[in-house]
């Protein structure tokens, strides 16, 4: 199957093939059932993509740390 960015090209390119006027009805119907599928399949994608990063911002190692140090307010003058 194609990467991500070629099939939004394909998608892309199926929606400036639907907006001509001279198209063919039958043409148009085509072009825009395999729209929808080539959506479908990028909105999936993009649904796995965001769990991902879901997953990994949440994991214990990308939490900061509970008392950071921050070395503003050393001891050296109190």
């Amino acid at each position: 199957m194609k990467n991500f960015e070629e099939r939004l090209e394909k998608l892309e390119s199926l929606g400036e093939k639907i907006r001509k006027p001279e198209i063919p009805l039958d043409d148009a119907l085509k072009a825009f059932e395999e729209g929808i599928k080539l959506a479908r399949s990028l909105e999936k994608d993009l649904e796995r993509v965001e769990s991902r990063i879901e997953i990994l911002m949440n994991s214990p190692e990308a939490r900061p740390e509970e008392n950071p140090e921050l070395g503003l307010f050393d001891d050296e003058g109190s």
